[in-house]
C-alpha cells in the first residue's frame, strides 16, 4: 500500500463521520501522489501526515439575548490549519449547517486555495450554527459581539484574518469589526470584507464572482474561445452569483439562472443589468427569496430544484458544497456543457468531477476558480498595512493578474506530471508544493 493510502487510512480513523472533510483529503492527497512518488524529501518529511492536521482548533460557545429577552446558546469555531506561507486566512460562516467536518474542509481547501494567489497567506476558517435569516439587526449584532468576545484572542492582523462567508457579509463584518476594536483598543486590518470608509478595498465585493469568470476567461482562451453568446446557469444569488453574473454580462454571454435553498429561477432572456439590479436589491436589502424574481419577471420558478437540467454552454456552480451529482454532471454534459467553473467550494461530488474530466472539458475546481474572493482580502490585507486605499482599476488590475498566474501555474503543473488539461490535479499540485516546501524550510512545525 502506497504512502497517500496508508495516510488516508489514519485520517479516516482519525475523523470519522466528518464526511465533507474526508472528501476533500481523499481529493487533494489523491492528486498529489505523483509529486510525493518523485520527491522523497516530503516522504522524509512526513508532510502528508503534517499538513492533513490542523494546527490549531477552537470551540466555545456563543450566549446571546433574542429581542424578547431570552437567552440563545450557539456553537462558534475557528479552525487554523496551516500557517507556513502567512497568517491564517479564511472565512467566518454563520449557517444552521456549520460543524467542525464543515469548518475543516473549508479550511484544508483554504490553505491550497491561499499558496495559489501568490500572496502570503496560510489557510483557516471559521463561523458558528448561527441562522442569520429571520433575525433582526439588533438580534444579529448581539450575536456578532458574542462570537467575537472569544474570537478575539485567537486572531491578529499578523496572526489570523478572517473575513466574510456565508452568512457573514458587510453587516456581520461590520459589528465583529467594531467588538474587536473595542476589546483590544485598536485600529487593525484583522478582518477583511470591511466598509469602504474604514478600511475596505474596492472590488472586494465583486472579486470571487469576476474571479471565476476571469479564470474561464483563460480556460476558453486555450481553445481560442470566448464568451461572446454563451449561456450560462449560475447557481446562488449571493455577492459570488450576483457578480459572476455581472461579469458575464459585460464580457457579451447571457446568465440564465440564479437559485437558492427553496428553488431555481429560469429566465430565458437572460439576466440583463436592469434584472441583476433587482436581484441585488432583493437579497441584499430586502433578504428575499429568489421566487419573487420569478413572479416580477414572469419566468419559470423550479421549485425544489438546481439549475443543473437548465441547457448551458457553460455553468458556475457557486451556492455550497456538494450541489452537483454525479448525475447532474452528466445531464450537464448531456445538454453540451462545455466549461464549469466553482465559484463555490468543493461543489462538485467526485463521480462528477471524474465525467468532467474524463470529457475533457474546461473544468476549473473551486480552489483555483474561486480564489479571486480571498486573493482581493490579501490586496485588502496589503492596502491596511500601508495605510492606503488603491483605486476600482488597480485592485481590478491586480485580480486579473493573480486569476491569470494561478491558471498559469495550474496548467504548468498538471503538463508536468502529464495530464495538461486536468487543472484538478494541476492546481492541487501546485499549491501543495509551495505549502510543503515551507513546512520543509521551517523545520518540525
Amino acid at each position: 500500500m502506497g504512502l497517500v493510502q496508508d495516510t488516508l487510512e489514519i485520517v479516516w480513523k482519525r475523523n470519522p463521520g466528518e464526511r465533507e472533510f474526508l472528501q476533500a483529503v481523499t481529493e487533494v492527497l489523491t492528486s498529489v501522489e505523483p509529486v510525493i512518488e518523485r520527491y522523497k524529501k516530503y516522504r522524509d518529511g512526513k508532510i502528508l501526515a503534517r499538513i492533513v492536521e490542523p494546527e490549531r482548533q477552537v470551540m466555545f460557545r456563543v450566549p446571546w439575548v433574542d429581542d424578547k429577552g431570552e437567552i440563545q446558546v450557539n456553537r462558534g469555531f475557528r479552525i487554523q490549519f496551516n500557517s507556513a506561507i502567512g497568517p491564517y486566512k479564511g472565512g467566518l460562516r454563520f449557517h444552521p449547517t456549520v460543524c467542525a467536518s464543515i469548518l475543516k474542509f473549508l479550511g484544508f481547501e483554504q490553505v491550497f486555495k491561499n499558496s495559489l494567489t501568490t500572496l502570503p497567506m496560510g489557510g483557516g476558517k471559521g463561523g458558528a450554527d448561527f441562522n442569520v435569516h429571520g433575525k433582526s439587526d439588533n438580534e444579529v449584532m448581539r450575536f456578532c459581539q458574542s462570537f467575537m468576545t472569544e474570537l478575539f484572542r485567537h486572531i491578529g492582523p499578523d496572526t489570523d484574518v478572517p473575513a466574510g462567508d456565508i452568512g457573514v457579509g458587510g453587516r456581520e463584518i461590520g459589528y465583529l469589526y467594531g467588538q474587536y476594536k473595542r476589546l483590544r483598543n485598536e485600529f487593525t486590518g484583522v478582518l477583511t470584507g470591511k466598509g469602504l470608509g474604514w478600511g475596505g478595498s474596492l472590488i472586494r465585493p465583486e472579486a470571487t464572482g469576476y474571479g471565476a469568470v476571469y479564470f474561464s476567461q483563460e480556460m476558453l482562451k486555450t481553445r481560442n474561445e470566448s464568451f461572446a453568446g454563451k449561456v450560462c446557469t449560475v447557481s446562488g444569488s449571493g455577492n459570488v452569483a450576483q457578480y459572476t453574473i455581472e461579469k458575464l454580462n459585460q464580457l457579451g454571454a447571457k446568465a440564465v439562472s440564479v437559485s437558492d435553498s427553496n428553488g431555481t429561477v429560469h429566465d430565458p432572456d437572460g439576466i440583463n443589468p436592469e434584472k441583476l439590479a433587482y436581484l441585488m436589491d432583493l437579497k441584499n436589502v430586502r433578504r428575499g427569496r429568489i421566487k419573487e424574481y420569478a413572479e416580477k419577471y414572469k419566468v419559470k420558478y423550479l421549485d425544489g430544484q438546481r439549475p443543473w437540467g437548465i441547457q448551458c454552454d457553460c455553468a458556475f456552480p457557486s451556492a455550497t458544497e456538494n450541489e452537483i451529482s454525479g448525475e447532474d454532471a452528466k445531464t450537464l454534459l448531456d445538454n453540451g456543457c462545455i466549461l464549469v467553473a466553482e465559484g463555490a467550494n468543493m461543489p462538485t461530488e467526485p463521480a462528477g468531477i471524474r465525467q468532467f474530466l474524463a470529457k475533457k472539458i474546461h473544468y476549473g475546481p473551486g480552489k483555483a476558480a474561486n480564489a479571486g474572493g480571498v486573493a482581493t482580502s490579501g490586496l485588502e490585507m496589503c492596502q491596511n498595512s500601508m495605510r492606503l486605499a488603491w483605486t476600482r482599476e488597480e485592485v481590478d488590475q491586480r485580480l486579473q493578474r493573480i486569476m491569470v498566474t494561478i491558471h498559469k501555474v495550474s496548467s504548468e503543473a498538471a503538463a508536468e506530471y502529464g495530464q495538461p488539461h486536468n487543472l484538478e490535479m494541476g492546481a492541487n499540485i501546485a499549491g501543495f508544493v509551495k505549502v510543503a516546501d515551507a513546512m520543509l524550510d521551517q523545520g518540525l512545525v
